[in-house]
């Protein structure tokens, strides 16, 4: 059984509250670089110097929304997690409110929730405010978790007014909506977002933007609003909505064209295309050719990156600490190689880092010498 295999999260390890309830500010954590299997510890306020100039951080504008409800399914309390908004939905035209991909979880008295399984189809859920839902079926056969619903009421306008953040069992207490969104979220026109933040982003601050551009780095922005992803579950990530626009397209395609042919005249010298979280990688990678060209891009994507897919875009990665049974690691494995994963998990374990969306944060950078 290798090292990732056996990995066990101590319950210490694991961030409860967020990092400008633990010490300065959101930028005050820690960074764990990887360069092939070399490591080294860094604060994360110094990675305008680990960058150079003509890189491209590729980041998730994505907002997340309050997705959580309370809920009543008979004499039953529910927590409803709205994850993804539908089309017109897999059983016939769309309610007032449209069809969602939920999950209905159960309150657990502490203020989080405890798993399970969804429907029956056909029941009424009520929501607050008078407002129904009815599950049809699952989002994938065999499957229990999650389900497609339809909705009575204008879901955007629910959660505005009765949602709060998801949250789960290893955080001390609620946070407000605004612990939940990355400098980078941006309002969608049509109220959708994230039912969980793309957290690699959580701790730019505005000043560090600014440092960065100062330096020559670039930002690209894309957009893929994440679904709910139950830390109980393990399972790969679902279909979700996302978008590559093309002034991002073009960015990325000139950064790489740079370096093959070199800035100057010696090669190798153009910008690292690196990705600031999962959603990002997903992303980006749906909207590349086998050529590792970027297209502009917009609609669904179900693209699982793992190491026999490998990356054609994305050279770097940064990145939280993810669970060992999370499809998140073949991503990583993907980008950095096992021998280089084992021994990054190995050494976050011996300084203690911390998980999870409030926690540390992991560079992965190609080897020296690589480009």
């Amino acid at each position: 059984m290798s090292v990732l295999e056996a990995l066990r999260v101590p319950d210490g390890l694991s961030a409860r509250v967020p990092a400008e309830e633990r010490g300065a500010g959101r930028d005050d954590v820690r960074l764990m670089v990887s360069r092939g299997t070399a490591v080294a510890h860094h604060a994360f306020r110094e990675l305008p110097g680990l960058l150079r100039a003509g890189d491209v951080l590729v980041v998730n504008t994505s907002a997340t929304l309050p997705a959580a409800v309370n809920a009543r399914l008979g004499g039953e309390r529910l927590v409803v997690h709205f994850s993804t908004r539908g089309d017109a939905g897999p059983s016939g035209a769309a309610p007032t409110g449209g069809v969602w991909a939920v999950e209905l979880r159960s309150p657990d008295g502490a203020g989080s929730t405890l798993p399970r399984a969804g429907g029956p189809a056909g029941a009424r859920v009520r929501l607050p405010g008078g407002g129904v839902l009815v599950p049809r079926e699952p989002l994938v056969e065999g499957s229990p978790r999650l389900w497609w619903a339809a909705v009575s009421v204008d879901v955007p306008a629910l959660l505005a007014r009765y949602g709060r953040p998801i949250r789960y069992r290893y955080t001390e207490r609620d946070q407000p909506l605004s612990a939940y969104r990355t400098v980078f979220a941006l309002p969608a026109p049509d109220g959708s977002g994230s039912a969980e933040m793309p957290s690699a982003a959580r701790p730019f601050t505005e000043p560090l933007v600014t440092e960065l551009v100062r330096r020559g780095v670039q930002f690209a922005p894309v957009t893929l609003h994440t679904g709910v992803a139950s830390a109980e579950a393990h399972e790969p990530p679902y279909p979700e909505r996302f978008e590559v626009p093309a002034a991002t397209a073009w960015l990325v395609n000139a950064a790489r064209a740079s370096r093959r042919t070199g800035e100057g005249g010696r090669a190798g010298e153009g910008g690292r295309i690196v990705a600031v979280g999962t959603t990002a990688v997903r992303a980006l990678e749906s909207a590349a050719g086998p050529d590792g060209t970027v297209r502009p891009s917009a609609g669904w994507t179900d693209l699982v990156v793992t190491p026999a897919r490998g990356v054609r875009v994305v050279e770097g990665l940064l990145t939280g600490l993810h669970e060992p049974a999370a499809s998140h690691l073949l991503m990583l494995e993907a980008i950095t190689g096992r021998e280089a994963l084992t021994r990054s998990y190995t050494e976050a374990l011996r300084h203690r880092y911390l998980w999870h969306e409030f926690g540390d944060v992991h560079l992965v950078l190609p080897a020296e010498g690589a480009h």
